[in-house]
């Protein structure tokens, strides 16, 4: 079964331009769009440094190893915050702070590019 006969089948609302829909599979990316936004996480968390984002590990967001949600739980605990990362509060918080415009991850950028590109 192909990608648009899936969505058809499903409850999934599509976006149509014409006779364009946009599909993008989201992968283990959502930990990884924060961490591309340093100056949003610390919108909640003050003590994790601006210059995180300048470490050679976290300059490419999207070729984080072992895992971005292990990566961003290792970061909170790190820097004082004892409960880790508790995903959907930690969404809901730093998500509002969030540049779009600005984000070091190439995976956040095709994201937010194909989603203007459908409502253009």
């Amino acid at each position: 079964m192909n990608i648009k006969k899936l969505c058809d089948a499903s409850s999934v609302v599509t976006k149509h331009k014409g006779n364009i829909v946009l599909h993008r599979i989201a992968v283990e990316e959502l930990e990884s769009w924060f961490i591309g936004d340093v100056t949003a996480i610390r919108a909640e968390y003050e003590k994790i440094p601006i210059s995180l984002s300048q470490q050679a590990k976290f300059r490419n967001p999207d070729t984080i190893k072992g895992g971005t949600w292990e990566q961003l739980d290792k970061i909170l605990k790190k820097y004082g915050y004892e409960t880790g990362l508790q995903k959907i509060y930690f969404a809901e918080k730093v998500s509002p702070h969030m540049d779009v415009e600005n984000n070091l991850s190439r995976s956040f950028q095709i994201f937010r590019d194909g989603l203007r590109s459908i409502i253009k």
